[in-house]
């Protein structure tokens, strides 16, 4: 993980079977449930890198750029509050600065659909295939098909 990035997790194995102690890390990060997106801010990264260490073979993370990170709060994000609107420009520039998302009026994660055209294969095998562990650049891309 480089500094100074958003870093978007998207939980994608489910529960079954899972061992007590990943259960309880993924509840902790606040992916709860299959499909679902957390975005730390770079100070945030730095504190939970262990946490997404030792989750790895459940999740695809990587390095998500502010246009998708707009997009993903304008069409997924859920207010607190649904009285009150939410500006996906404002609200993604505070969350870069540092702000929580309690603050903003916003869950801190994000619901998303399965991937439109699928996942070619779930696992990752050293450097090639599968969508689990680090995407870098290329969970951009996943993103935009899960919304």
């Amino acid at each position: 993980m480089t500094e100074n990035k958003m870093i978007c997790a998207i939980r994608i194995r489910g529960q079954v079977g899972i061992d007590r102690g990943m259960k309880e890390t993924l509840d902790r990060l606040g992916l709860m449930r299959k499909y679902s997106c957390i975005v730390l801010n770079p100070a945030d990264a730095k504190k939970k890198a262990g946490m997404i260490k030792k989750i790895l073979n459940f999740i695809a993370f990587g390095e998500l750029d502010k246009k998708a990170f707009e997009e993903l709060i304008e069409r997924r994000g859920q207010p607190i509050d649904k009285s009150k609107k939410v500006d996906a420009k404002k609200v993604a520039e505070e969350i870069e600065k540092g702000k929580k998302y309690e603050d903003l009026n916003l869950k801190p994660f994000f619901r998303l659909h399965p991937p439109r055209k699928g996942i070619d294969s779930k696992f990752h095998f050293g450097k090639g295939k599968g969508v689990l562990g680090d995407n870098k650049d290329k969970i951009n891309d996943l993103l935009k098909r899960m919304l």
